[in-house]
């Protein structure tokens, strides 16, 4: 004879493991057996608010570009990574600021939408998307010293 508690004990088990299991983040990033995740506690700080600071030669460091291994993965805003948009993942920056990225090696410039967290690379201050690389001409040395300029 089964008891109530026999009845509803594989229920039970299965809401907990849903509960438990349903709350656990995973990390964006994968490379082979570990995972890259985000430093929560950065030593550099970027002072840079889009409105306050618009026009001015922010940021310089190593841009990097990311493409083929992320196309079509969801970024941090929520939306689907396309590496032939404009686009950028930045640390700090606010979703949806536009930012003038200036390769200094050839002065050649593209204006690039952040919508995506990251580089994790230390030394590095924005990823580009691939379409973005392309237009500074980074592609073949895959990172480059830049400049930002904040847009909006």
């Amino acid at each position: 004879m089964y008891t109530r508690f026999t009845l509803f004990a594989p229920i039970i088990t299965l809401l907990i493991c849903i509960l438990l299991f349903g709350c656990a983040t995973s990390p964006r990033y994968t490379r082979g057996r570990g995972a890259i995740r985000p430093s929560v506690h950065s030593k550099k700080k970027i002072i840079a608010s889009p409105g306050k600071h618009a026009g001015e030669h922010a940021l310089r460091g190593v841009a990097s570009y990311y493409g083929t291994g992320f196309h079509g993965k969801k970024t941090a805003s929520g939306e689907r990574f396309n590496m032939h948009d404009l686009t950028a993942a930045h640390k700090t920056l606010p979703f949806n600021t536009r930012v003038k990225v200036i390769n200094l090696a050839n002065r050649k410039s593209v204006i690039v939408r952040i919508n995506d967290r990251g580089p994790y690379k230390k030394g590095r201050i924005i990823d580009l998307s691939k379409a973005a690389a392309q237009k500074i001409g980074m592609m073949k040395n895959g990172t480059v010293k830049v400049r930002l300029i904040i847009l909006n």
